[in-house]
Order: C-alpha cells, then sequence, then structure tokens
C-alpha cells in the first residue's frame, strides 16, 4: 500500500523544517566517508598502541586490512537489563576472527536504573547521564580504529545516549545489540496492587519486598513498557536491530545466535563492503518518523517526547511537540502491554510481536518502506527470527494477532489515535500519555494544590489533607531546577485518591516513565518554573482544566498568570549525590520541547 499522504506531510515538513542542518550534518558524514578508515592513517606509533593488548588479535590489527568491530558497552553486573552484557565481547570477537576480522572493547558508559534511583537523590543526575553517555561513546570511538561499531545498551537514558554518539560519527556502520527482557514474574497488576496497600498501611514492608523480588527476579529489562523496552521497540522501527531482536530473552541459544548474526551484520556493512551503510545514512527523516510511529502505535514511554528530538538534532533533523501530536492523531494503539492493559512484553512478543505490528502498519501505509535500514529497508522487519541449528533464519511474521486482547490490527485497534497528546494553553506546553488512562478522566477540572516535591506530596497524604478534587501542580522539577527526576514514587498515591472516587490529575514540569500508570499527568510543562514560566504563576485553590480531548492546558482563574513568578531557593540541589559536577549540565539545558539536552 502507498504511504499515507499525511504521513508522507509531516515526513516532508521535518526535512524543510531540517534542510539546513541535515545538509551540514550530511556533509560532515560525506567527508568523514571520503578520509576513508582513520586506522589507515594513524602513526605507526598509533597503532602499537591501539593494539597491543589485543592479545591474539594483534597481529591481524597490524598487518591486515579486514573490517575492525569497535565494542561500546553498557555493561554492569548491578543492573538485570545490562547484566547480560558480560559474554557479549567474546562472543562477537570470536564471529569476527571466524569471518577473518577483529573486534574491540572500545569502552564502557554508565547505565544507571531509573527504578533503584526512584524518589532518591541520585534520580536528580538521571536525564543528564544521557549527556554523559554520548560524550562517554564519542571518547571511546574517538581512537578511531574501527570500521564498524556495535553497541550493547538497553535502557532509559542508556539508548538515547548511545545513539546521539553514534551519529556524531555517523560515518561509521552500526548496530545495537540488545539484551531482551527478564522471563515473567507475577503480573505487574499484582505488583501494583501491593504499592497500593504498602500507601495505605495494609500491606507490611516484607510483603512490598517479596512482591518487588517476584517482579524483579533475574537479568534482562523489566518486563512493562516502560522506557526501555519503548527503546528496544524504537530500535527495531528505526531498522537499527536485527529484525525481531528486541524481545528474545537472555540466556537462550537464539539470543546468542542473534548477537553472532549481529556482528556478521557489522561486517557485511563495513565500511568498504559493497554493502556499506554508515549510520548517519540510516538516521534520516523517514527513520524519525518510523520511530514516532512505533511509539503511538504501541503507546510507548512520555521519556520518548524528551529523547527523540535530542537523538534527532544529533543527526541534524529537527522534531517538535507538533510532529508528535500530528503522528499521535493519525496512528491508531494496537497494543496493550502493562500500564496500558496487563499483558507484558514476553506476551506481546509471542501475540506477534513487532513483526506483526510492524507487518500491519505497513499494509496500512503508516511506515516509510524505503527507509534505509541495517537490514536493507524496513519491509526485512515484518519478519521474525527463528534458530536454525545454531543460526538465526528469518521468516514472515504472523498476519494475524496472536491474542487480540494484547495486540491488533490498524484497522480495528485499541484506540483510533496513538499513545500520546500534546497540550497547551496558558500554562505553556506539555504532553500526556492518555494510553491508560480512563476515558472518562481525559477531562479533569478541579482546585489546585502546590507542592515543590514528592516527599510534601506523600506527607500531606498520610495527614489525610487531600481530599476532593485536585490537580496536583508540583513545580520546579524542570531540568534547569533539580535536574528532572521521574515522579514515578507519586503513582501510589495519586492512584490511591482515584480509586477512592476523587478525580485527580498531575501538572509538572517534571516527568514520569512509561510505567506512569492510569492517573492523567501532564507532564514536561514548558516553560519550566525555574525559567519563569508560567506554572510559577499558580497557587493554591486556583481552577485548572486539563484537557487531553482538545489539547489544552489552563488556568481558569482570572489573573492567575499576571502575577509575579514565583521563587524558591533552589541551592539545595546543587551538591551531594555527585550533584556538584552536574551544575553546568543544569545551567545549559535546553526547554523539554527540545530534548533538554545540555550539549547542543
Amino acid at each position: 500500500m502507498a504511504t499515507h499522504p499525511t504521513l508522507t506531510a509531516i515526513t516532508d515538513r521535518i526535512m524543510e523544517r531540517s534542510r539546513d542542518s541535515r545538509a551540514t550534518y550530511l556533509k560532515k558524514v560525506a567527508a568523514a566517508i571520503e578520509d576513508g578508515p582513520r586506522r589507515a592513517h594513524l602513526s605507526c606509533s598509533g597503532q602499537a598502541h591501539a593494539y597491543a593488548g589485543a592479545g591474539a588479535d594483534q597481529a591481524q590489527l597490524a598487518t591486515g586490512r579486514a573490517p575492525n568491530i569497535g565494542i561500546v558497552t553498557a555493561y554492569n553486573d548491578m543492573l538485570s537489563a545490562h547484566a547480560p552484557f558480560a559474554s557479549y565481547p567474546d562472543l562477537i570477537k570470536q564471529i569476527a576472527r571466524e569471518q577473518g576480522a577483529t573486534a574491540q572493547v572500545a569502552g564502557g558508559v554508565p547505565a544507571m536504573c531509573d527504578g533503584v534511583t526512584q524518589g532518591e537523590t541520585g534520580m536528580e543526575l538521571s536525564l543528564f547521564s544521557r549527556d554523559v553517555i554520548a560524550m562517554a561513546a564519542a571518547v571511546a570511538m574517538s581512537h578511531n580504529t574501527f570500521d564498524a561499531a556495535l553497541y550493547l545498551g538497553v535502557c532509559d537514558k542508556i539508548v538515547p545516549g548511545l545513539i546521539i554518539a553514534a551519529a556524531s560519527f555517523g560515518h561509521i556502520p552500526t548496530l545495537f545489540l540488545p539484551a531482551g527482557p527478564m522471563t515473567s514474574g507475577i503480573s505487574n497488576d499484582e505488583k501494583a496492587e501491593t504499592r497500593k496497600k504498602f500507601a495505605t498501611g495494609d500491606a507490611t514492608r516484607e510483603e512490598l519486598m517479596a512482591s518487588e523480588m517476584a517482579a524483579y527476579h533475574g537479568p534482562g529489562t523489566c518486563t512493562f513498557y516502560g522506557t526501555a523496552n519503548t527503546n528496544q521497540m524504537l530500535m527495531e522501527f528505526m531498522g537499527l536491530h536485527l529484525p525481531g531482536a528486541s524481545f528474545v530473552t537472555p540466556g537462550t541459544p537464539l539470543r546468542d545466535a542473534l548477537t553472532a548474526e549481529g556482528t556478521r551484520r557489522a561486517l557485511d556493512i563495513a565500511h568498504g563492503k559493497d554493502q556499506f551503510t554508515p549510520v548517519g545514512h540510516v538516521l534520516d527523516e523517514k527513520a524519525f518518523v518510523n520511530g514516532l510511529v512505533g511509539l503511538m502505535a504501541t503507546g510507548g514511554s512520555t521519556n520518548l517526547v524528551l529523547h527523540l528530538p535530542a537523538m534527532a538534532r544529533a543527526a541534524g533533523i529537527i522534531l517538535t511537540l507538533e510532529d508528535f501530536a500530528d503522528i499521535s492523531a493519525l496512528v491508531p494503539l494496537m497494543a496493550r502491554v502493562y500500564p496500558n492493559g496487563l499483558a507484558d512484553v514476553n506476551h506481546f512478543h509471542a501475540a506477534g510481536g513487532l513483526g506483526y505490528m510492524i507487518g500491519n502498519l505497513l499494509e496500512e501505509g503508516l511506515l516509510h518502506p524505503d527507509a534505509t535500514t541495517n537490514a536493507g529497508n524496513l519491509t526485512a522487519y515484518a519478519q521474525e527470527a527463528k534458530l536454525n541449528g545454531d543460526r538465526v533464519r528469518w521468516e514472515p511474521a504472523p498476519r494475524e494477532s496472536l491474542n487480540d486482547k494484547i495486540l491488533r490490527p490498524a484497522s480495528d485497534p485499541f484506540q483510533k489515535t496513538g499513545g500520546l497528546s500534546q497540550l497547551s494553553g496558558n500554562l505553556g506546553q506539555g504532553v500526556i500519555k492518555i494510553s491508560a488512562v480512563d476515558p472518562d478522566r481525559h477531562v479533569i477540572e478541579a482546585p489546585a494544590r502546590i507542592f515543590h516535591d514528592q516527599e510534601s506530596v506523600k506527607t500531606a497524604f498520610k495527614a489525610g489533607e487531600l481530599t476532593g478534587d485536585i490537580i496536583f501542580v508540583l513545580r520546579f522539577q524542570g531540568p534547569r531546577a533539580n535536574g528532572m527526576p521521574e515522579l514515578h514514587g507519586l503513582t501510589p498515591v495519586l492512584s490511591v485518591l482515584q480509586s477512592r472516587g476523587q478525580r485527580v490529575a498531575l501538572v509538572t514540569d517534571g516527568r514520569m516513565s512509561g510505567a506512569s500508570g492510569k492517573v492523567p499527568a501532564a507532564i514536561h510543562v514548558a516553560p519550566e518554573a525555574a525559567d519563569g514560566g508560567p506554572i510559577a504563576r499558580i497557587r493554591d485553590g486556583d481552577i485548572i482544566r486539563l484537557d487531553a480531548t482538545n489539547g489544552t492546558l489552563e488556568v481558569l482563574t482570572e489573573g492567575a498568570t499576571d502575577r509575579p513568578a514565583v521563587q524558591v531557593d533552589l541551592s539545595g540541589n546543587g551538591d551531594g549525590c555527585g550533584r556538584e559536577l552536574f551544575e553546568t549540565f543544569r545551567r545549559a539545558a535546553r526547554p523539554a520541547t527540545e530534548g533538554a539536552t545540555s550539549i547542543f
């Protein structure tokens, strides 16, 4: 089917807006390609330094001209999502040697977990860790001894940071190798129910701990559809994974076979090969539009509304909230994965997963089939990976959903529009994830209750002060105020109030993760309070209307936006847990509408 004219128009608009910056970027990529692999230009001393630790590969590196793969890894053994990467470099090197090539670990990048730091001081470093990861990966690749690259990363800030770095080395062919989700534990609904009981004092800490350990129990990503798994979806829709690689669990023969096949593919598309595919050509306007379509069709994480503009800008492409809103209006919600439903990503994968979804969206004209990918074009991703001996074979993904409670065709979706909506009005711009919110709560009008930190909300809740309908305004949580931590720790309190029959919503210049749940939340509000945005002028009792149906966010109290902006002492955000090292990032951060990045 021909590409939908609206999708074409949105893509053309992005291309026109990005014309000059994209042309400048591609000119730099072309110059680097023309210069050829830098390994050939290094001094003998420089090469000797680069190869001295290569062991059995040292002679091949010094005298051969076969491709050398650079591995950038987010491995650590504290976080389940990245622990499986421990074995990847050895396997990659083995496969490279079998192909007459070499591979080296170029360097590592930090990988922090928002689940561990949720509600803790360390969360204030989380968003800016994306920029640190980009810079650390750039340092790893700066030795310029690589003909292709493999990036090992999964979670929230790691993949976006690695993409930004990969775009900076746009002349180098690049694949991303995932680790996959952990096997399913207790249901996400059961876990959430225990959290609510603990918030009301109806469950003990021991019961809460037992529940959490039963949910997060082994290697791999968390199984709910939060930012980590949204990243994996995105890499497939944008053609940076191998087809069908995203949701194969760790420690299985198919997982290892996909890692081996990814290594072979990296060598196939390396510099000097017939299928040479520099990543700067993959990361084009069509790829980012395809990624946006995937985000909406799956009801993915709101964090990607921050990350995608930053990732795109690294490749000379300018995305705006208008692009998100227009694609959301065009693309139906095809999946119900927790917190948008009861299923986890393993159930989604078993129901047909990304292969089914991409195939169906291609049939409906809602993706660009001719987008350049590491597998040729996007049509290759309408396949699923199977094991054939110790090698991977690809076969067509199911044409029918294997569970229509989890996955439906675009012609019969769960919702006619995507999972995210843009909000704008006299309080600024923001976004809301509506795919998990009951339609009866898409419009909330209520008095404001102002807070400046999460603990104050919890204290008021425990004191029984939060009665009636309330719109919680939690401000001074933006990138310039305190690094824009996630506020997921509020979810149990808000959920309890909503379950009691109160109409509640959250308005914040902070952010919520892909696990933000069923309470309406206007997030990423910009301009932020620390920049004197309208949200800094609201007082307790002002009437606010959050209307996700019409895409508006407004204070209705006359004269509210004419008041002076509230000033608060933010000096306490500047030290402890490494925060003093991030002052430059806070001062340089762009608005949330531009990705909240501090590096460009």
